[in-house]
């Protein structure tokens, strides 16, 4: 049997039922629901025609994303979708860091076979990646902290810090310095 046998083709069902999943992680499936039931607060869009997306879909050009179905399932929801041009991986450059991210520090990942451990593994590590790992690119927090608003305290924590220990470190190597001396030199 070839890897090709073996590997698990995502279908545009797959998609709507990740998509659900993430709305409701996210606590935008009932906003979706008021939207389908026509309950949308239109007085927020009240300067425009049309009301805004629920949700930004960045999306790749797969064919599981650009089927017929996913379109429809995504205006259902009121999910508007970007699309990035093909072959070029820049148009998408925060996504391509994650996997990379997720490549490196969870290797095993790609060992995972089964769709339901694949699952729970990823689960796991969602958890770690949002809540543990600190991320660069937001300062040297975890998007947990930033979505909740402790970011800058943190950061501004972290700098007073640093600026005490330099002064601190300054001072005690200029009273090392100045013990070394001979006391003919002083």
């Amino acid at each position: 049997m070839d890897l090709r046998s073996r590997v698990a083709e995502e279908t545009g069902t797959q998609v709507q039922v990740a998509f659900c999943e993430a709305l409701e992680l996210e606590g935008l499936l009932d906003a979706v629901d008021a939207r389908q039931a026509g309950q949308a607060d239109r007085s927020l869009d009240a300067a425009v025609a049309v009301l805004e997306p629920i949700l930004l879909a960045v999306l790749d050009n797969g064919p599981q994303m650009t089927s017929g179905s996913t379109r429809e399932f995504m205006a259902m929801c009121a999910i508007a979708q970007h699309f990035g041009r093909p072959g070029t991986p820049t148009d998408q450059a925060w996504i391509e860091s994650l996997f990379s991210h997720i490549k490196a520090d969870w290797p095993h990942l790609d060992a995972i076979d089964d769709p339901a451990v694949l699952r729970a593994e990823l689960a796991l590590v969602r958890v770690e990646y949002n809540t543990v790992r600190l991320h660069a690119g937001i300062g040297y927090v975890t998007p947990d902290d930033e979505h909740e608003g402790r970011g800058p305290q943190i950061r501004r924590a972290r700098r007073v810090g640093l600026t005490r220990a330099r002064r601190q470190r300054i001072a005690y190597h200029r009273l090392q310095r100045h013990q070394r001396q001979p006391p003919e030199s002083r």
